[in-house]
């Protein structure tokens, strides 16, 4: 039981958004196996497979039967939680489907899109889906409640360790971690009254169809990221990668046409208009104006700046706690301030920084923290401490320099296996059929009783 939810039970959902219904299947439906009172379709394997491959997914080899083991532990797992009344809300159900659907829209390019692909409505597809999802959260709760007890020590990690064969331990590049507490400057009053009578402009041009909103957006606004789509964006309600003043302002406009603005977010300021909204999705289009600001109001961020960086120095406050209570990065106040790497731990390569950070290490070594320092912050400026806190060496695997590494693998086999032994316990309490096209696979023999295999 190797396998055990290896694939990404994504590419199920993708097949039910995208099967277009019986008429339109080569060979006609049938049952493949029983769980309980729950059933596994031919359907179900092979519009998943033939969506993967449509995605471009890397394909294993016999997939119809790894697909078909992932399905079956699916099932018990479903069908245990539902017998231990593990709570699941329709919230969680209708805040998975809108996630889904908002990164199925964004690879298509549009809600139209999507629903001519899918030869259905968004409606439709999110009820085709909801079962499947439900029944998925249902097992991921239960694979949660299973391994939530499971821990590491630290002779199993180093018992872990020592399985890896000495001349085929993974290479790292090295890696860094750092991390920064930003500070805007304030904006001179008298420009941003100015960027705001322009915008307030820019809206009544709309208004009276003297020009249409993404016209404007092509040639005022200053965000690189839209301007050439017309200032066009698509935006969910619980993304918190958004600055939450603009995400805010997007969901009060609920009719096509409606317009807000200006809003100040710590990008600049904003006229947003709405092009269409389904629940929690939303595509606006947006203008943004960034207020110049003088070398008065720089001084003043690097002076905040310089005595948040001397409380850092003196030991008064971590680096941690000053930027939780002073960054001006929104997205920091959430994720904290040290730069996540492509795993989304705590150590990052060099690549990963944009290139005004790469310049500063050559000038500071591993613990030191910058001067205060200003940087272009997409296309505004700010002010920012650095804080260098390690760098390694590049190296091979070993205990010295990734023992929370390891311990992090270690523990992932160890969850793995406890999950392996559950479902070895629990796959005889349940009536489990399948059908004999599927038997041929090797790894499912496990599955089928004793009774079964007599026929």
């Amino acid at each position: 039981m190797k396998k055990i939810f290896t694939l990404s039970l994504f590419f199920a959902f993708a097949a039910t958004c995208l099967a277009q219904g019986q008429s339109a299947k080569v060979v006609a439906d049938k049952i493949l196996a029983i769980v309980g009172d729950r059933i596994i379709l031919y359907s179900d394997i092979q519009n998943t497979i033939a969506d993967a491959i449509r995605n471009g997914n890397q394909v294993p080899d016999h997939a119809n039967c790894v697909l078909m083991e992932q399905a079956l532990m699916s099932k018990v797992l479903m069908l245990q939680a539902e017998k231990d009344s593990l709570p699941i809300t329709e919230d969680e159900i209708e805040a998975d489907l809108d996630n889904r659907i908002r990164k199925y829209i964004t690879g298509y390019g549009s809600q139209e899109a999507l629903e001519e692909i899918a030869g259905k409505s968004i409606y439709q597809i999110k009820e085709d889906a909801r079962e499947t999802v439900r029944e998925q959260k249902l097992a991921e709760a239960m694979q949660r409640k299973i391994v939530e007890n499971v821990h590491i020590t630290p002779a199993e990690a180093k018992a872990f360790y020592d399985k890896f064969p000495k001349d085929s331990l993974p290479y790292f590049e090295s890696e860094l971690e750092i991390g920064q507490i930003v500070f805007y400057p304030k904006g001179n009053r008298e420009l941003e009254k100015f960027v705001m009578d322009e915008m307030l402009n820019y809206k009544r041009q709309v208004e009276m169809k003297v020009a249409t909103f993404d016209q404007l957006a092509q040639r005022f606004s200053e965000d690189p990221g839209s301007k050439e789509r017309g200032g066009q964006y698509q935006v969910n309600r619980n993304d918190k990668t958004w600055d939450p003043n603009f995400l805010a302002a997007c969901f009060r406009l609920k009719n096509k046409g409606d317009m807000i603005g200006p809003v100040k977010t710590k990008f600049g300021y904003h006229l947003i208009y709405l092009e269409e909204r389904f629940g929690d999705e939303a595509v606006i289009r947006h203008i943004l104006r960034i207020p110049p600001v003088t070398d008065t109001e720089i001084k003043a961020a690097m002076a905040k700046a310089d005595t948040v960086r001397s409380k850092i120095i003196s030991g008064n406050i971590s680096f941690a706690a000053a930027a939780s209570r002073y960054t001006e990065d929104e997205q920091a106040k959430f994720s904290g301030p040290y730069f996540l790497g492509r795993d989304g731990g705590p150590y990052v390569t060099i690549d990963l920084l944009d290139k005004d950070l790469v310049a500063m290490l050559d000038k500071l070594q591993p613990g030191e923290f910058s001067q205060p320092v200003v940087f272009d912050d997409n296309g505004k400026k700010a002010v920012r401490i650095v804080h260098y806190k390690s760098r390694s060496e590049p190296h091979r695997l070993n205990m010295k320099d990734d023992f929370s590494r390891i311990s992090a693998m270690a523990l992932e086999e160890k969850k793995q296996k406890t999950l392996e032994k559950w479902m070895k316990e629990k796959v005889p309490t349940y009536y489990i059929m399948i059908d004999d096209e599927i038997k041929s696979c090797t790894d499912l023999t496990k599955w089928i009783s004793e009774k079964q295999k007599a026929f």
